[in-house]
């Protein structure tokens, strides 16, 4: 990050005109950015989806391991991840930011040119937000809205005794990546494999095209983004549901990249690393012979970890020697 003292507050309305999107992509969108408020229609067969999330600047990120087109890419897309664990459509997309002096203009631009790069994949619109100085670090707040047919939304509260525990992708990489870049800092010398990992890391994918996949499946399915590692997001869902979840350690998909690294650390990084996005999620048994071939079918990988048993909100590990209650362990701001 360039460290110059930042310009951009004494032309505050100059800067938003500059991040305006000069392309409308959504349909829905009646008025966006330049009104005091954003005005957008949903269909009659459809709700509305909303979320946000906040980075804070040496908490969620740091100059050692995020350019700034990585933080404005990831503060995008952990959003979008949970409109893909509703099941959602994103549509569109406000941010406020709070920037210190000491931050260059063009590392402000490059966080917006991160976060266009995602939404542009996603054909989202840009429609307001917020821009003020601060006197401590930089602070990125990103909502997200969204739209999901009715009666198809995914929640965590729908999981059931006989349910199969499946999750997309692979976990653990994103944990992996931020070890080398805690290791080297991002500036460091990499082998391909490292920058792969550190990929995943910076750059999340967000499952929209499982959770949409899933949605349309008209299967009772409970879903969660994995955004705090698969033990705490496999607790959101047995606490929700009010049943028992049991993981099989050798079932877990942890690629041979990251199992290679360190003899004890992979697992760690699968159950608790977290920042993966991949979605976990249980469904009936018989129902996921099905729903796994329209993933395939669309290039989406999926595995089943495990299973859905009558009790207390609780979730255990399997492994070879035995059944291993596992720690609701995720980052908490306040510890």
């Amino acid at each position: 990050m360039i460290k110059k003292r930042v310009n951009i507050m004494q032309d505050e309305f100059s800067f938003i005109n500059n991040i305006t999107p000069k392309k409308v992509k959504q349909r829905e969108l009646i008025c966006g950015i330049g009104d005091d408020a954003a005005l957008y229609h949903v269909e009659d067969d459809y709700d509305e989806v909303i979320c946000v999330d906040t980075m804070v600047e040496d908490v969620h990120f740091a100059n050692e391991t995020m350019a700034p087109f990585h933080i404005g890419y990831k503060a995008l897309a952990v959003n979008i991840s949970d409109i893909a664990a509703m099941g959602g459509i994103p549509l569109f997309y406000l941010v406020s930011i709070a920037i210190p002096k000491d931050w260059d203009d063009q590392a402000i631009y490059e966080i917006y040119e991160g976060m266009t790069s995602i939404a542009t994949k996603y054909d989202m619109d840009l429609i307001g937000g917020d821009t003020v100085s601060t006197k401590g670090k930089l602070v990125i707040s990103v909502t997200v809205l969204g739209k999901i047919e009715k009666g198809r939304r995914l929640l965590r509260s729908q999981a059931k005794p006989g349910d199969v525990v499946f999750v997309t992708g692979n976990v653990g990489t994103s944990a992996a990546g931020l070890h080398f870049l805690f290791e080297r800092s991002r500036n460091g010398q990499f082998s391909e494999v490292e920058k792969n990992l550190i990929k995943t890391h910076q750059m999340p994918q967000p499952q929209v095209k499982a959770g949409r996949i899933l949605a349309n499946s008209n299967c009772r399915i409970s879903l969660n983004d994995i955004s705090d590692g698969v033990a705490s997001e496999a607790y959101e869902i047995a606490e929700a549901s009010d049943v028992t979840i049991i993981i099989e350690k050798n079932k877990i998909p942890i690629i041979q990249q990251v199992t290679s690294i360190q003899e004890d650390q992979p697992l760690q990084w699968a159950l608790y690393g977290g920042e993966d996005f991949q979605l976990i999620g249980t469904m009936a048994k018989e129902d996921w012979t099905m729903v796994s071939k329209r993933l395939e079918k669309q290039g989406v990988t999926a595995s089943i970890i495990g299973k859905v048993i009558a009790g207390e909100g609780k979730v255990f590990l399997q492994t070879e020697e035995n059944l291993v209650e596992l720690k609701k362990e995720g980052y908490n701001h306040f510890k």
